[in-house]
């Protein structure tokens, strides 16, 4: 289970500083999305306004994945759990 935080972290932390933000903003609001954190540092110290759209729903997939966790998840994008 750590595996796929940990792997979810780098990739998500990878997306964010491909598509603009600095190194630190970006460590900063996946790690505050992910675990739930609730503070950010640099660019997700105030709010996420100034990310750009990509970002964001960067964002908006690891926030899921650090409520939802994998089990449930996994529940939710594989097609096999939806066929009766």
């Amino acid at each position: 289970m750590f595996f796929f935080y940990f792997v979810i972290f780098l990739v998500s932390t990878l997306l964010l500083v491909l598509s603009g933000c600095d190194l630190f903003s970006s460590f900063s609001a996946v790690l505050s999305t992910l675990s739930n954190l609730g503070i950010g540092f640099g660019l997700a110290s105030d709010n996420y306004m100034l990310s750009n759209i990509f970002s964001k729903w960067i964002l908006i997939f690891t926030m899921l994945f650090g409520r939802l966790e994998l089990f449930a998840l996994l529940v939710l994008l594989i097609p096999f759990f939806w066929k009766e």
